[in-house]
């Protein structure tokens, strides 16, 4: 049986800069604050070295007062309902443009297997073009 997308389910949490391109992205089973937490702290231990500001949207789990931040991340809210000011989202619709949009995948690891061959065959310069922000 076909699998229906928004009855079966499987995440990714990302960041990404949209200057250089690169990106760092986890498959999580589920969003709350827990697998926050567990993106969080594999983010930090990727790019230890580095002082990082992560931009996020509004959602609970975001702002939870569990959420855990390593020291070297600082978190930047968006104000409410304002998706086109976060760089990601534009990574996400190429993502399901290429991988969902008119197709049906007999299972979900058919579906997963598709999104990691699009996440693993997208090039950095496609990501900067993508993600592109113009700063003042």
């Amino acid at each position: 049986m076909p699998v229906k997308p928004g009855f079966t389910n499987f995440y990714l949490y990302t960041a990404l800069d949209p200057k250089t391109g690169e990106n760092f992205t986890l498959e999580i089973p589920c969003v709350n604050t827990n697998c926050m937490n567990v993106f969080l702290q594999e983010f930090s231990q990727e790019y230890a070295h580095a002082e990082i500001i992560l931009v996020m949207d509004g959602a609970g789990w975001h702002k939870s007062k569990n959420l855990q931040v390593p020291r070297n991340i600082d978190i930047i809210h968006l104000p409410p309902y304002s998706p086109e000011l976060n760089p990601v989202e534009r990574f996400w619709q190429n993502i399901k443009q290429n991988t969902i949009r008119n197709k049906l995948y007999k299972t979900l690891a058919l579906l997963k297997d598709a999104v990691t061959q699009f996440l693993n065959s997208i090039r950095i310069e496609q990501i900067k073009s993508l993600c592109a922000v113009s700063y003042l």
